[in-house]
C-alpha cells in the first residue's frame, strides 16, 4: 500500500487560526487516504504554487526505487494539454509544472481535483494519481452591477421581500461568500438565504412603511464578506425610488420549472416558457420577465424573452462542461412587485466527441523475427462523452499482421499477431480505429509507420543452377571466362555478397593455379594459358557468401569448356623419315592396277576437325602411276606397271588437317619398281645422290661455308687424336713386347672403298688386342621389299636396331683392325 502524503501550503498572508483549522482537514484527508488500495495515491496541494513546487515523493509512496522508474520508463499520462505536474524520475518526485488555478479548474465544484496516470513499461504497470487542489483566498466577493435600481411603492406591506443580486465569489469553502451586510436604515432589514446549490443570496425585508411624501428616495450600500484571512469583500449600491401605491404583486403558477434541452441545440432554441399573474389591472398588471442571480457561464447560454417568458438557448451548450443549470426567474410588474420562480434545466448528452488516441510508447522498428505477441506501442483511447456515446471499441483496418489487446481501462496494446518476413513486406502503416457506441457513431483513426528490421535469414541464390562457359586454347592468362551472380533477399550487410572459390584439386594441383574468382564482382578469370591437349575442362565450385553474422552461403559448379585450336600441325608415323638414309618401297613389274605400295599413316593431337587429316600427292616422279587415298593415306597403283617405268619412283605426299587455318606436314616416299633387289641396287644409288643433290641444292649452297669450316676443324681433331692415340698405343705395345699381326675373318671385303658385300649380310667381328683370331657371326639374310639407302649412296638392308648396332660395332672393329 503506497502512502498518502499531502502538501499544504498557504499564501503567506495566513494567519494561525485559518493555518490550524486548514491542517485539520489535511489530517482528517490523511485517515481517510490510508484504506486506499495500493497502487493509488492522492495528494492535497493549494492553487498557486510556484512552479517547482515539490508535491509528493511519488517513488517513496508507491515503494518504487529510482531503478524501476528509469527501466520502466516512468511517465505521467493526462490525456490533456496542458500538464500541470511533471515527475523527475531522477529523484522520484512529483512537482508543479504549470500554474494552477482552482477556479479556472473546476470554478465552484468543491472539492477541485485533477487525476492521471502514472505508466511504467516492462511489465506494464499503472497507478492512478488524484491531485486536490485547495483553494486559497484571492478574490474578492464582486457584483456584476455597480447600482442596483429598486423601484419600490410606497403602499408595501410591511414584511414585503426584495431579492436583492447576488455577489460572486470564485472562492469556495471559507474562502468564498459568508455573508451581506447592509447599511443602516430605519425602512429595511438585511435576510440572507441558500440555495440549493450552497450559494446565498439576500433579500431586504421591509420593516416599516414607506413614505414617499417625506423619503421619495433612499441610497443604500450591501456589502459581500468572504470568510478568508484577512477578510475580502464587494460593495453594490442600492437605489431605492419610492412609487405610488400598487398592493398585488406578481405571482408564479409553479414555484420550480423543469425542462431538458440537448446539447449543442442552436440558438434560439425554446428550452421552456415561465409564467406569472398579476391581480393588478393596468399598467400594474404588466408583468416583464428577468433572469436574476445568474452566474456569468449561464448568462451567457441561456436568454428570456422579457415579455413572453420564453427560455432559450443564446450560446453553445456543452454537456461536458455543465450537466445541469439551475437558475431563478423573476416576475415584476410596473409597480415595481416581484415574484420568483426556479428553473432547473438538464442538459441531455449527444454523441458530438470522436474518441481521442494518444500514443504512450511506439516503436518504429521491430526485427523480422520477433516472435508473435511483441509489443509494437502502447495508446491510451478516451471520450468525453458519456455512457454509451463514451464506450469506445478499438481495432486495425486492414489485413495487417497486428492486432490489439486491451489490458487496462482505456489502454489498448498493439502486439504483432504473426511472424514477419521483411523479405515480403518491408514495411507497415498501421491504422488503428477507435469507434464510441454512440447513434451515429464517431471513430478516430491514427496511423503508425513501421518498418520492419532485416535479419539474415535467407543464403544467397545463384540465378544458374551450374554455369558453363567455353574458351579457346592458347588463352591470355587473366581473361574474363565468365561471371556468376547470386542474389540474396536480406538487405544491407546481411546482403553484402563475396564469392569464394572452393579449394579443390584438378589433376593434382589446386584449382588457383587454373582460375580465380573477383570476390565482389564474381567474375571469373583465367589464371594460365589453357592447352587443350593437356586439360580439356575445368570443374570447379564457386561459393557465394552474405556479409550477416552468422554468414549464410550457397554454392554453384562451374564446368569451363576448352575449345581446341588447331596448333599442332599432323604428325607423319610412317614412313619413317630420317636425316641419314631414305627408306623405298618396292613393287614388282607384276603389281595390277590398285595394288596396294604403302600407307602413309599420321596423326594429329588435335580434336574435332582440326584433326581431320586429309592426304594429297604433291609430287611424283610419274603422276600416272599412283594416287593416294583423300582419307586414308593408302598409295595404290593406278594402272598396270610396265616395264617402261622407271625403277626410281619418287612420291610426295602432303597431311592436311581441317583446321582454319589448316596445318600440314609433308612426307617423302620412295618406290623401287623392280622384281629384284640387285636392279634396285645401282639405281637407286644413283637416285639417292641425284634427288638428294637436286632437292637439297639450294640446302647445301647455304650451308657451304658452314660445313667447309666444320670440316676443317674436325679434320684438325681427328689428326691431332689419331697423332695421340697412335703414340699411346705404340707406348703399349712396346712395354707389352707382344706382336700385332692384323687378323681378318674370312669373307671380309674392305669397307672404306667403294665397294659393297657381295652378299646382303651382317656380321658381327669380335676380338680383343691380343687376340689373333676373331669369330664371324652370319645373320639371316633381310627382306627384300625394304631397302635403306645410306648417306654415301650404299644400300644396305634395313634391319631393326639391335642388328644395326652390330653392324655399326663390326665397322668399328674392322676400322681399329685398319689403324
Amino acid at each position: 500500500m503506497a502512502t498518502l502524503r499531502s502538501l499544504t501550503c498557504i499564501s503567506s498572508e495566513c494567519r494561525s487560526f485559518y493555518e490550524l483549522r486548514c491542517h485539520i482537514e489535511l489530517l482528517l484527508l490523511l485517515l481517510l487516504a490510508v484504506n486506499m488500495v495500493g497502487g493509488q495515491i492522492r495528494y492535497s496541494i493549494p492553487e498557486e504554487m510556484k512552479k517547482g513546487s515539490v508535491i509528493g515523493n511519488v517513488a517513496q509512496d508507491l515503494g518504487l526505487d529510482l531503478k524501476r522508474l528509469r527501466s520502466g520508463r516512468a511517465r505521467i499520462v493526462t490525456g490533456e494539454n496542458v500538464h500541470y505536474t511533471e515527475l523527475q524520475t531522477d529523484k522520484g518526485i512529483l512537482v508543479v509544472n504549470e500554474r494552477i488555478d482552482r477556479e479556472q479548474l473546476c470554478g465552484d465544484v468543491t472539492p477541485c481535483s485533477f487525476s492521471f496516470e502514472l505508466i511504467l513499461e516492462n511489465p506494464m504497470e499503472l497507478h492512478p494519481i488524484t491531485i486536490e487542489v485547495l483553494d486559497v483566498n484571492d478574490h474578492s466577493p464582486i457584483f456584476k452591477k455597480a447600482n442596483i435600481m429598486l423601484d419600490i411603492s410606497e403602499s408595501a406591506n410591511l414584511g414585503a421581500r426584495f431579492v436583492l443580486d447576488s455577489a460572486e465569489d470564485p472562492d469556495v469553502g471559507v474562502n468564498g461568500l459568508q455573508n451581506y451586510v447592509l447599511t443602516s436604515n430605519d425602512n429595511f432589514v438585511l435576510k440572507q438565504h441558500v440555495n440549493p446549490d450552497g450559494s446565498k443570496y439576500a433579500e431586504m425585508v421591509l420593516q416599516r412603511q414607506l413614505d414617499r411624501e417625506k423619503v421619495p428616495h433612499l441610497s443604500l450600500e450591501l456589502i459581500a464578506i468572504d470568510g478568508g484571512n484577512p477578510q475580502r469583500s464587494g460593495t453594490v449600491n442600492i437605489d431605492i425610488n419610492v412609487l405610488d401605491v400598487n398592493d398585488n404583486a406578481p405571482v408564479f403558477k409553479q414555484s420550480v420549472y423543469k425542462a431538458t434541452v440537448l446539447e449543442n441545440a442552436a440558438k434560439g432554441t425554446n428550452i421552456v416558457t415561465v409564467n406569472a399573474t398579476d391581480a393588478d389591472s393596468g399598467s400594474n398588471g404588466y408583468i416583464t420577465y428577468s433572469i436574476s442571480n445568474v452566474k456569468s457561464n449561464i448568462a451567457d447560454l441561456l436568454s428570456i424573452d422579457q415579455f413572453s417568458g420564453s427560455l432559450f438557448v443564446s450560446g453553445l451548450i456543452d454537456f461536458e462542461k455543465d450537466k445541469k443549470y439551475e437558475l431563478r426567474i423573476d416576475a415584476k410588474d410596473q409597480g415595481g412587485l416581484t415574484d420568483s420562480s426556479k428553473v432547473i434545466i438538464e442538459v441531455t448528452d449527444v454523441n458530438d466527441n470522436a474518441p481521442i488516441i494518444s500514443i504512450m510508447s511506439f516503436t518504429s522498428h521491430v526485427s523480422e523475427d520477433s516472435p508473435p505477441g511483441t509489443t509494437i506501442g502502447i495508446i491510451n483511447v478516451k471520450d468525453l462523452d458519456s455512457g454509451d456515446n463514451g464506450q469506445v471499441n478499438c481495432r486495425t483496418e486492414q489485413n495487417a499482421p497486428f492486432k490489439i489487446k486491451s489490458n487496462l481501462r482505456n489502454y489498448y496494446t498493439l502486439v504483432t499477431d504473426t511472424v514477419l518476413d521483411r523479405e515480403s513486406v518491408s514495411e507497415y502503416n498501421i491504422t488503428v480505429v477507435a469507434t464510441d457506441a454512440g447513434i451515429p457513431p464517431l471513430s478516430t483513426k491514427r496511423t503508425f509507420h513501421l518498418k520492419v528490421s532485416d535479419v539474415n535469414d535467407n543464403a544467397p541464390v545463384f540465378s544458374q543452377s551450374v554455369y558453363s562457359a567455353f574458351i579457346t586454347e592458347n588463352n591470355s592468362p587473366g581473361v574474363s571466362l565468365l561471371t556468376v551472380g547470386a542474389e540474396d533477399p536480406d538487405e544491407n550487410q546481411n546482403a553484402r555478397m563475396s564469392y569464394i572459390l572452393e579449394n579443390t584439386n584438378i589433376g593434382g594441383a589446386p584449382v588457383s593455379e587454373y582460375a580465380s574468382v573477383n570476390a565482389e564482382s564474381g567474375v571469373v578469370h583465367a589464371v594460365r594459358s589453357f592447352d587443350y591437349e593437356q586439360i580439356k575442362q575445368l570443374v570447379f565450385v564457386v561459393k557465394a557468401q552474405d556479409g550477416g553474422s552468422p554468414p549464410r552461403s550457397s554454392n554453384v559448379t562451374v564446368t569451363i569448356m576448352i575449345q581446341d585450336q588447331n596448333d599442332n600441325p599432323p604428325q607423319v608415323l610412317y614412313p619413317v623419315q630420317t636425316g641419314g638414309s631414305l627408306v623405298a618401297e618396292m613393287v614388282p613389274r607384276s603389281a595390277d592396277v590398285g595394288y596396294l605400295v604403302t600407307k602413309v599413316v599420321a596423326v594429329d593431337v588435335d580434336s574435332g576437325q582440326n584433326a581431320w587429316l586429309s592426304y594429297k600427292l604433291q609430287k611424283a616422279t610419274d603422276r600416272a602411276l599412283f594416287e593416294v587415298g583423300l582419307q586414308n593415306g593408302e598409295i595404290r597403283t593406278i594402272r598396270q606397271v610396265t616395264d617402261k617405268d622407271a625403277v626410281k619412283q619418287r612420291l610426295t605426299v602432303i597431311v592436311e588437317d581441317n583446321g582454319q587455318p589448316s596445318r600440314s606436314a609433308t612426307v617423302i616416299v620412295n618406290v623401287a619398281v623392280a622384281d629384284s633387289f640387285p636392279e634396285v641396287l645401282s639405281e637407286f644409288t644413283e637416285l639417292t645422290h641425284d634427288k638428294e643433290y637436286n632437292d637439297n641444292l639450294t640446302f647445301y649452297l647455304v650451308l657451304a661455308l658452314a660445313v667447309v669450316s666444320f670440316l676443317f676443324i674436325t679434320c684438325l681433331v681427328v689428326i691431332i687424336s689419331v697423332k695421340i692415340y697412335r703414340w699411346r698405343q705404340s707406348r703399349i705395345l712396346y712395354h707389352s713386347n707382344l706382336p700385332v699381326i692384323p687378323y681378318y675373318p674370312p669373307r671380309y671385303s674392305d669397307t672404306l672403298g667403294t665397294g659393297t658385300l657381295p652378299h646382303v649380310y651382317n656380321y658381327e667381328v669380335c676380338r680383343t688386342t691380343d687376340s689373333r683370331k676373331s669369330d664371324v657371326k652370319y645373320m639371316q639374310p633381310m627382306s627384300q621389299s625394304l631397302v635403306s639407302v645410306d648417306g654415301a649412296g650404299d644400300i644396305v638392308p634395313q634391319v631393326d636396331k639391335q642388328l644395326s648396332g652390330n653392324f655399326s660395332q663390326m665397322s668399328t672393329l674392322v676400322s681399329d683392325t685398319s689403324i
